[in-house]
């Protein structure tokens, strides 16, 4: 017989299945939004603001404009619909004009057929795309020093983060004594109170501080518990992602009671603004996130970090340039702010890319020069090299060595408890004293055991020390080291874990039952606490996105070279939420160490804000210009830069890389600062590319800009960018460029190269700017053979006075 717990679990249910026939949708409306509306309508005056300008939300003509596009979305739904049947979430009135609302899929249709409706986008899913580098990059000696030291590297730009929050009480994030933080009146950004300690999430260098959940919480997914209904990070994704950019400089990195050294943001006095929007279990939703940059913008951030990016191109629209996440963007820039976002972590695989738009700065990740080694000494004399940042064990002293599956307690369950995630399994008389031996299982990549966890174990059970070893695995399986307590390593290599395996088994002699008479193995852990400095970085990581670029949802190639920029991504040191979940091996840490696009992303951002300081008055795309064209494609060895890459199997290779996975090449902050030419370009520019699209029609590009297409540039890569991708090359043709002087009178001659499928030509050869001052160029890309795959090359203009502008060229021939 059914018990009444039953009933109410199956009422439950089929209430669930009822409520989840809504969904969220964003829906755009006739009419323009505040930041492009030109006035025309009785009451209400103009609003509109010139490409680059800052938006001024407190004047009156702004507030009384937005209360009227937030009244029209109301009376909208209510002319529509009953009040029960459906939820708006946010209005949107800043960036684009429309709303997101919670209603089932017949009411969306219903939208859809309705006057003045001009588009209705199912909501869909965003994920996160998951110390040393000032140094590696030059910053203390070579950028800090021209904006005043680190104590003014920064000083008053705000950073807004697009993330998963903050941890506020770290102190990368505190206020300083000596020089505290003076007020900020420009800045109009809320600070949400803690709701258990009632203290605000700002401080001074935190100056906003906000979370947006309405999508999340509608559609079930959102659990106050553990993603906390305030701007707190519960995942540790953006604490991490905010203190590379604008930390606080110096701070000592200590891990189980070892410093790792001191880290540091790359703008370390800018201030920090929180727009939380990302969850630990299920990412976040785009209704979230657009209103989390629309809020961003009204309050007058300079820079936005995006370490986050769709599951999937956008399905509901012809291109994945020209969806409300990317319109928003698109909107962000006109209103002068730079956004950074991350590449995506699909690589080393084509057309993995989740960054399309070429108003975003989109960041590919690199390994900087710093690795992490240790190694295994067997009794046999072999050395095994492995990952572990550990102490070693006693210095010329060998201790035995001992499997789990051989020290359990009860050996009824021997595949589940080699992993040593449960001490209680163990026999600790066995272990104590020894090294113990685990094996890594599925759960370590899935996240539900841990290399912290075996520590745990052995250090519960006494060992001296553990041996993590990789029987088998697969491509795509990522091994970062992880900082632990005790001497301990992880043996990757597969050839090597059965060297281990041997070595073990020759040397432990068992009975006729299989049960263990005495253990004969025995072995040493070396120092891996120690970083091993590498000339061979910056290198393109391996799992770093890779263009070519993508148009559409069939992955067709575009004319827009993408990514745009490398910049240190891998193994990156920086603060963590102690409460944050995101990775096993860092829960409870105050610091930790990742690996990501997502960590990528706010390098180009903090960077961004020193250039921003020096130079206030350019726009991002002069922002973006210099960081794209002072960048290197060379490593430290003056080698050109390789890439992480598969070679058919598991085994990892390096290749040289291409413009597909590093765009113009690796950040170089100190060149950025005085690039000496930008290829500056704005609203109408980006417009041009959308109306020279192909597929893409202008009332489409109408409905998400609310401006017609009476301005086109013949093709799609004749847009002003700072490098030339030409992805249907037939013949030949001529693509402009212009540049402007930012500098003092210099003269360029301009040269230019390219793999010998096509040829390549420009013209003029040389020419002489005054400050100040623009010029055309012309590049002429000829076929010469037909090869099926994409040729490369760049185009360098040199001047009489140092300074060196290059952007990469990419193209594949055609007959036809």
């Amino acid at each position: 017989m059914m018990n009444v717990e039953h009933i109410f679990t199956i009422s439950i249910l089929f209430a669930l299945l009822i409520i989840t026939k809504s969904e969220v949708y964003i829906v755009t409306i006739e009419g323009d939004p505040v930041i492009s509306y030109r006035g025309g309508i009785d009451g209400f005056e103009a609003t509109a603001v010139e490409s680059d300008q800052k938006l001024d939300v407190t004047s009156d003509l702004v507030t009384s404009y937005s209360q009227h596009l937030e009244t029209r979305h109301d009376n909208l739904l209510e002319s529509l619909f009953d009040d029960e049947t459906y939820t708006k979430l946010y209005s949107y009135k800043h960036l684009i004009n429309g709303f997101a609302v919670h209603i089932s899929p017949e009411q969306a249709e219903t939208l859809r057929r309705t006057p003045g409706v001009k588009s209705v986008d199912q909501d869909w899913k965003v994920r996160k795309l998951t110390t040393h580098t000032p140094q590696f990059l030059g910053l203390p000696t070579g950028v800090w020093p021209t904006g005043g030291g680190f104590d003014r590297a920064g000083e008053d730009i705000v950073i807004g983060f697009v993330d998963s929050g903050i941890f506020p009480h770290h102190p990368s994030f505190r206020n300083s004594d000596s020089e505290p933080y003076g007020p900020l009146p420009r800045y109009r950004g809320k600070c949400e109170v803690d709701p258990d300690t009632k203290r605000s999430f700002c401080n001074g260098k935190i100056v906003g501080a906000q979370h947006f959940a309405k999508a999340a919480t509608v559609s079930g997914a959102f659990n106050p518990s553990v993603d906390f209904a305030s701007p707190l990070d519960g995942d540790g994704h953006g604490s991490h992602t905010a203190a590379i950019a604008a930390g606080n400089n110096g701070i000592p990195v200590r891990v189980h009671g070892y410093e790792y050294g001191k880290a540091s943001g790359m703008a370390p006095r800018a201030r920090i603004a929180v727009y939380k929007a990302l969850y630990r279990l299920f990412g976040g939703f785009v209704a979230d996130v657009v209103a989390a940059i629309e809020q961003a913008v009204h309050d007058g951030v300079d820079i936005l970090n995006l370490s986050v990016g769709p599951n999937s191109p956008p399905a509901t629209t012809r291109t994945t340039f020209l969806n409300p996440f990317d319109a928003v963007l698109l909107s962000a820039v006109k209103s002068g702010v730079f956004v950074a976002q991350a590449a995506g972590n699909g690589g080393p695989f084509s057309k993995t890319l989740v960054s399309y738009s070429p108003w975003i700065a989109s960041v590919a990740a690199a390994v900087d020069d710093r690795r992490y080694k240790n190694h295994l000494t067997l009794g046999n004399g072999k050395i095994l090299a492995g990952i572990g940042m550990s102490p070693a064990t006693r210095l010329n002293q060998k201790y035995t060595l001992v499997a789990a599956n051989d020290v359990l307690l009860d050996s009824s369950g021997k595949s589940s408890t080699s992993d040593c995630q449960k001490p209680e399994v163990l026999n600790k008389n066995m272990v104590k004293g020894n090294i113990l031996l685990c094996g890594y299982s599925f759960n370590f990549v899935i996240g539900t055991a841990s290399m912290t966890k075996v520590a745990q174990t052995a250090k519960t059970l006494g060992a001296i020390g553990f041996v993590l070893a990789v029987e088998n695995t697969s491509p795509g399986t990522k091994f970062d080291p992880v900082p632990v307590g005790i001497p301990g390593i992880l043996i990757t290599d597969v050839s090597k874990s059965m060297d281990l395996i041997d070595y073990y088994n020759v040397s432990t002699s068992r009975d006729w039952t299989g049960r263990v008479k005495s253990f004969k193995a025995v072995g040493s852990i070396g120092d891996g606490l120690e970083p091993i400095l590498h000339k061979s970085a910056p290198m393109v990581a391996l799992f770093s996105a890779r263009g070519p670029n993508i148009k559409d949802y069939s992955f067709r190639d575009a004319d827009l070279l993408k990514p745009d920029i490398l910049a240190p991504g891998s193994l990156i040191w920086a603060s963590w939420s102690p409460n944050g979940t995101d990775e096993a091996n860092y829960i409870g840490e105050h610091f930790a160490m990742i690996s990501g696009t997502s960590m990528a992303a706010p390098h180009i951002a903090g960077i961004a804000a020193l250039v921003k300081q020096k130079h206030p008055r350019w726009s991002p795309a002069a922002i973006k210009s210099a960081l794209m064209t002072t960048s290197n494609t060379l490593d430290r060895a003056e080698r050109p830069i390789l890439a992480q890459q598969y070679s058919g199997s598991e085994t990892m290779t390096f290749v040289p890389a291409t413009p597909f996975d590093y765009g113009s090449g690796h950040v170089n902050p100190r060149a950025a600062l005085d690039p000496g030419l930008i290829f500056d370009a704005g609203y109408q520019d980006y417009l041009g590319f959308l109306c020279t699209t192909p597929g893409l029609d202008s009332h489409e590009i109408q409905n998400y800009t609310h401006q017609p297409c009476n301005y086109t540039l013949g093709h799609p890569y004749n847009l002003n960018s700072p490098s030339i991708a030409v992805s249907h090359l037939v013949r030949t043709q001529s693509i402009t460029r212009t540049v402007t002087n930012v500098d003092e009178e210099e003269t360029y001659t301009i040269t230019a190269r390219m793999s010998p499928a096509v040829a390549i030509e420009t013209s003029p050869r040389a020419m002489t700017l005054k400050p100040g001052a623009t010029r055309k160029f012309t590049v002429t890309l000829t076929v010469r053979s037909v090869t099926g795959t994409y040729s490369f090359g760049q185009v360098l203009l040199k001047g009489n006075r140092g300074h060196k502008v290059r952007i990469p060229v990419v193209a594949m021939g055609y007959d036809r």
